[in-house]
C-alpha cells in the first residue's frame, strides 16, 4: 500500500476552503454602525428609552451560558439546537464535497439523530465506495501515481497503470469498510462526522482534526477513536501485504502508510467541517449575481 498522492488536491481544497473562510469572515466580523447620537435640543421626552438593564444583563446572561453550552470541550460532539434537515433524517446525507466526492456521513445540525445499524452502516459506506464519481476519482490517482513512479514494481504504460488503479480502488474500499462500517459496528462506535458549525476558526479546526482520535458512540457519549486508529492499521496490513508489490511488504513501510493516512483523514475531516460554509458562500454569490445580470439586460438592450 503505497503513500497515496491524493494529498495533492486535498491540500488546494484547504488552502482554497481556508481562503474563503477568511474572506467570509473579514466581510462579517467588522465594526458595527454607531448607534445614532440625539441632537442637543432634542427635549428628553423624544428621546428613546432603553430598556431595563436587569433585564438585558438577564437575557445576556443567558446567551451566554447557552453559548458556552453550545461550544463543548474536547471529546463532546455537540452542536447548536437546530432542528436536523429532512435530508438527515435518515441518519445520512446526500451532500457532496465539492459537488462532487461522496461525503454521505457528515451532518449538520444532526447530533440529536438515532444511531445508524449495522445494516446502515455498511450500507452507507457501500454507497460511497463505489458511487460514480469514485471510478474517475481513482483513475485520477493512478495517473498521479504513475506519473511519480510510485511502486516502481508495477512497471509503466497501461499494464502498470491498471495495476495502480486497483490498487487505490482496493486501499480505498478497504480502508472506507474497516473504519466506517466493519470497527464501527463491532465497537458500537458512530462513524459518521457531526459538524460543529460555529465558533473560532481555530477552535473549529481543532474540533474536527481531534475526531479521528475522540469519536461517539452509538449511545451518544465520547470515546477513544479505535475505529480510525485500529481500522486504519489494520487495513494497511491487509493491502500491503496481499497485493502490493513485494519491496513494499514490510513493517516500515506499513507503519508509514498507515500514519499518511491518518493525517489524511484528519485534513479530509477539517474540509469537511467547513464545506457547508464554502457551499452557503458560493450559493449566495449566485443569487446576488442573478438580480444584477437581469438589471443589466435592459440597460444593454437598443430600442428600435
Amino acid at each position: 500500500m503505497s503513500i497515496k498522492p491524493s494529498s495533492l488536491p486535498v491540500a488546494g481544497m484547504i488552502l482554497y476552503a481556508c481562503s474563503l473562510l477568511a474572506a467570509q469572515t473579514s466581510t462579517s466580523t467588522g465594526t458595527p454602525p454607531a448607534s445614532p447620537q440625539t441632537p442637543a435640543g432634542t427635549p428628553a421626552s423624544a428621546q428613546q428609552t432603553s430598556p431595563p438593564a436587569s433585564s438585558s444583563s438577564s437575557t445576556n446572561q443567558q446567551n451566554s451560558q447557552e453559548k458556552e453550552k453550545d461550544e463543548g470541550v474536547l471529546g463532546e460532539t455537540v452542536q447548536q439546537k437546530t432542528p436536523p434537515s429532512p435530508e438527515t433524517q435518515s441518519g445520512t446525507s446526500k451532500d457532496r464535497l465539492f459537488y462532487a466526492l461522496p461525503n454521505f456521513l457528515t451532518l449538520e445540525n444532526g447530533s440529536t439523530l438515532p444511531p445508524l445499524t449495522v445494516k446502515q452502516k455498511f450500507a452507507v459506506v457501500a454507497r460511497g465506495s463505489f458511487d460514480y464519481v469514485i471510478w474517475p476519482w481513482y483513475g485520477f490517482l493512478a495517473g498521479l501515481s504513475q506519473a511519480e513512479n510510485s511502486e516502481p514494481g508495477y512497471g509503466q504504460g497501461a499494464q502498470g497503470y491498471g495495476k495502480r488503479y486497483g490498487a487505490a480502488f482496493a486501499d480505498g474500499t478497504i480502508e472506507n469498510f474497516m473504519t466506517q462500517a466493519v470497527l464501527p459496528s463491532v465497537l458500537r462506535q458512530d462513524p459518521r462526522y457531526f459538524q460543529l458549525g460555529h465558533g473560532s476558526f481555530w477552535h473549529r479546526t481543532f474540533y474536527a482534526a481531534s475526531r479521528n482520535i475522540v469519536t461517539r458512540t452509538d449511545s451518544g457519549h465520547s470515546q477513544f477513536n479505535y475505529s480510525e486508529v485500529a481500522g486504519g492499521a489494520i487495513a494497511a496490513f491487509i493491502s500491503t501485504y496481499s497485493y502490493h508489490p513485494a519491496a513494499d511488504k514490510t513493517v516500515s513501510n506499513t507503519t508509514k502508510v498507515w500514519g499518511t493516512q491518518f493525517g489524511y483523514d484528519a485534513i479530509t475531516l477539517v474540509v469537511k467541517e467547513y464545506w457547508p460554509d464554502i457551499r452557503r458562500k458560493m450559493a449566495r454569490k449566485k443569487k446576488d449575481g442573478a438580480p444584477q445580470a437581469a438589471s443589466a439586460a435592459p440597460a444593454n438592450s437598443v430600442n428600435p
